[in-house]
């Protein structure tokens, strides 16, 4: 059958993703309907990328209008938004300034660089970088090098140098790694692991780990791609904890859909970069820019981090009660709505169960199953989550 007339067969895309047999057409709100007229419950969110759902009211005569006026004009001129959204990060995030980019990656990437020039600019030849096990930064070599999964790694050797990894919220381990070594220049991790499994790291090991980097002069680099925006109902996931990083990385929730990526640094990380030293040619685009300022404002004004914190709490409540004292339930956890339902075995079948039941989710670290919805799901929708999903996971324990 011709491709074009068989939506969920795609003979000339490089076969990169083990893709379900679906195609979306289109969305509302917290819904979306496959190109068969089938509904689904979205608690996926593109990956927590869709902040605002589906065809929000709000956000899409923005765009459009924004289309209509500039879509792309690059970084040789001013793009006007750029420091709106800029200005925006930097209250929320009590930092400096601001490098926008595309993606999840890109922002990592930068911060990796900014990491090595700051060493290299103290006269450090071969800086090294702190990242952590179960980590994932994203899949181009220094990103790759920096992510703690063997399998996304594998056939990609060899991998970048540098990097010093460790156990999460372990603080003996990270002196103990680091004792003695003068090229350390920067700690790098997630608040809240995504890909390696909905893995928070505690409070009070962030601020020893700020404390840390204050004594020896290293930078804290923050990687809230997937975290970040509001997702646990504070704008940044580390801001629980009471800190500030000196560099932070976004992406996914801040543009609603629109790729865009950012680097957020405070005072001892904002003039490492100087004209030359780094770039992007899609990144800060006016569309993208747009998307970043409209996303804040509509979260601000509909409430969405005291939505994403207490819908998150109502369904976490939901999830618990409902697999209480479930043998092969490992743990639930996360924060908001970023929560993880750890089985004690590989669970991938569920995500296609779970589309055929109504909803959409994923399972990530082989046997955790990811719950990153749109931030304006309602308590009713959660409820809604729980009941598709709990019959789901006591059968499959069943089996």
């Amino acid at each position: 059958m011709n491709a074009a007339l068989n939506p969920v067969a795609s003979p000339h895309v490089m076969n990169t993703y083990g893709r379900l047999p679906i195609a979306m057409s289109h969305g509302r709100g917290c819904r979306l309907w496959d190109t068969n007229g089938k509904e689904y419950l979205d608690a996926l969110g593109g990956i927590a990328v869709n902040t605002l759902g589906h065809g929000h009211p709000k956000l899409v005569p923005a765009l459009q209008d924004q289309i209509a006026k500039l879509i792309h004009s690059s970084n040789y001129y001013h793009v006007p938004n750029q420091e709106v959204l800029a200005q925006m990060l930097v209250e929320r995030s009590g930092m400096t300034n601001v490098f926008f980019c595309s993606t999840g990656l890109e922002a990592n990437e930068a911060a990796l660089k900014l990491a090595r020039k700051y060493g290299h600019d103290k006269g450090i030849e071969r800086p090294e970088i702190v990242v952590y096990e179960k980590a994932f930064h994203g899949r181009s070599i220094a990103t790759l090098s920096a992510t703690g999964n063997p399998k996304v790694q594998a056939g990609f050797g060899p991998l970048v140098e540098g990097f010093i990894r460790v156990p999460l919220n372990d603080m003996e381990a990270l002196k103990n790694a680091t004792a003695g070594n003068p090229n350390v220049v920067a700690v790098f991790f997630e608040t809240i692991q995504g890909e390696g499994g909905i893995n928070p790291m505690r409070a009070q090991y962030l601020k020893d780990v700020r404390a840390l980097c204050d004594a020896n002069d290293w930078l804290l680099m923050i990687d809230e791609v997937q975290c970040g925006m509001g997702r646990t109902g504070k704008w940044f996931a580390h801001q629980w904890a009471g800190i500030v990083p000196d560099v932070m990385p976004l992406a996914k929730g801040l543009g609603s859909g629109v790729p865009i990526g950012a680097v957020v640094a405070g005072p001892k990380a904002a003039n490492i970069f100087q004209p030359g030293n780094h770039g992007t040619t899609f990144g800060g685009n006016p569309l993208a820019m747009r998307a970043g300022v409209e996303t804040i404002r509509i979260m601000e004004e509909d409430g969405l981090l005291e939505n994403a914190a207490r819908v998150g709490e109502h369904l976490r409540a939901a999830l618990e009660k409902g697999l209480a004292g479930k043998p092969g339930l490992k743990e639930i956890r996360g924060q908001g709505l970023m929560i993880g339902i750890e089985l004690t075995k590989p669970c991938g079948a569920l995500t296609q169960r779970a589309a055929d039941a109504g909803l959409l989710l994923s399972v990530t670290a082989d046997s955790v199953i990811r719950l990153v919805p749109p931030l304006i799901m309602s308590t009713a929708e959660a409820d809604e989550v729980a009941g598709i999903l709990l019959p789901l996971i006591h059968a499959f324990l069943a089996e």
